[in-house]
């Protein structure tokens, strides 16, 4: 007899392995924003798009005590049901630091001390945190391991900061403070590789220039239509084929 085929108390196995995916599916979707955030000075809105049903990739957005706002993005190694597993316990694991007031770069540290207290084989997470500042148009972030973030403003756009070491890695990992003034109508770009990296009927990648020559053309546009842009370009790149890997995007716009 096929295991699929055990029946317990009236279920199959497989009708319940599809329940527990969907239980993960409903849990992930609800760690990540489904509406725009919205301040005088500012707006942020994002994109979520897993390879499979549940996904690693994870974001999110939100307002601190002292009037500034929050927000990262991040993307563990691998896919499907165990990645949303380690992205479940990295975002629990973020929550209990990123209200504590402390630096971006900290956060980070802090973080992989955690990851690394329950260390997990081959199991290790890419994010950038940061803390916004609407009335001083001040960010700052700390970068590990993901893409650089664009910078869209109406001169033109530019990557900010540099890399740093995936959180749950190694012992002591290097992070960078990195500060950007924004002006109004400035917009920045963060992403997970899936975007970067999908790939097109000819097996090459997306690409960052692909993605640099969208956003130079979305200089004055809004988050949603930054986000229009890139995503319709995907879809017209990547055709039929099925995505490779999870894809998280945000934007946040200085009004």
């Amino acid at each position: 007899m096929n295991v699929l085929e055990i029946v317990v108390e009236g279920v199959s196995i497989e009708q319940l392995r599809a329940y527990e995916i969907e239980e993960a599916r409903s849990l992930q979707w609800a760690m990540i924003p489904t509406e725009p955030l919205c301040g005088e000075r500012f707006q942020f809105a994002s994109r979520f798009r897993p390879a499979t049903t549940v996904g690693g990739d994870f974001l999110d957005y939100y307002h601190l005590a002292d009037g500034t706002v929050g927000f990262y993005v991040g993307d563990v190694v691998g896919k499907g049901l165990p990645a949303a597993l380690y992205a479940a316990l990295t975002v629990g694991t973020l929550r209990g630091i990123h209200k504590t007031g402390e630096e971006p770069v900290r956060v980070l540290e802090l973080l992989n001390r955690r990851l690394r207290m329950r260390h997990i084989p081959k199991r290790y997470c890419s994010l950038q945190y940061g803390v916004f500042d609407p009335a001083t148009r001040l960010l700052r972030f700390a970068n590990a391991g993901l893409p650089l973030p664009i910078h869209i403003s109406p001169e033109g756009c530019r990557a900010l900061g540099g890399g740093g070491n995936p959180a749950g890695m190694f012992e002591n990992p290097s992070y960078f403070a990195e500060t950007v003034q924004l002006a109004s109508g400035d917009a920045v770009l963060f992403f997970s590789d899936g975007l970067s990296e999908a790939h097109g009927p000819d097996g090459l990648d997306f690409g960052g220039e692909r993605l640099d020559s969208i956003c130079q053309n979305q200089r004055h546009a809004s988050t949603e239509e930054i986000l229009n842009a890139v995503f319709s370009a995907l879809e017209e790149f990547v055709g039929s084929r099925p995505p490779h890997d999870d894809i998280a995007a945000a934007v946040l716009k200085v009004l």
